[in-house]
């Protein structure tokens, strides 16, 4: 059975966990452009920050090796067994966020530093933007969805 399919719970708590590396490094900068969109304060939506990235402050960079490090989301997994007593396999969603990362994205927009913080070592991969990523990427959640959609109104569960 596929991690997040035994119930609504199990799967949104895994999709929160699917989420979680993006919305960690990302929500708060987004919440700021777009608020500051949303007030008409154009000035500081077109701000250099960092390393050069419009509109991305620095703290974005911390945030995102936090959350897109497979040494991290391990230690949590660990602990979050040891805590329970039993693993909670919904947060696998996160460290398959970050196994795909590793290989669809480039060196030049947010390269995933899955050994962090033992290593800065990186893999050069295929931007998820292209579209020899991007295509194959949606039709394949289409058809994982539309098989498991069928499967589910064929045979429902009482």
């Amino acid at each position: 059975m596929t991690v997040g399919r035994k119930n609504k719970k199990s799967f949104w708590t895994a999709f929160a966990f699917g989420v979680f590396p993006d919305l960690f490094a990302f929500g708060l900068p987004f919440s700021h452009l777009l608020f500051s969109m949303l007030t008409g304060d154009v000035q500081g939506v077109m701000v250099e920050h960092g390393a050069g990235h419009p509109n991305i402050p620095e703290y974005t960079y911390g945030l995102y090796n936090i959350s897109h490090s497979l040494v991290i989301f391990a230690a949590v997994f660990l602990l979050v067994w040891a805590v329970r007593k039993k693993p909670l396999w919904e947060t696998l969603a996160w460290g398959l966020h970050i196994a795909l990362d590793i290989f669809t994205h480039n060196d030049k927009f947010f390269p995933t530093p899955f050994l962090w913080p033992i290593s800065d070592f990186y893999v050069n991969g295929i931007s998820w933007g292209q579209p020899i990523i991007f295509f194959p990427n949606v039709a394949l959640l289409v058809g994982f969805y539309a098989y498991w959609w069928y499967r589910r109104h064929k045979n429902p569960v009482s």
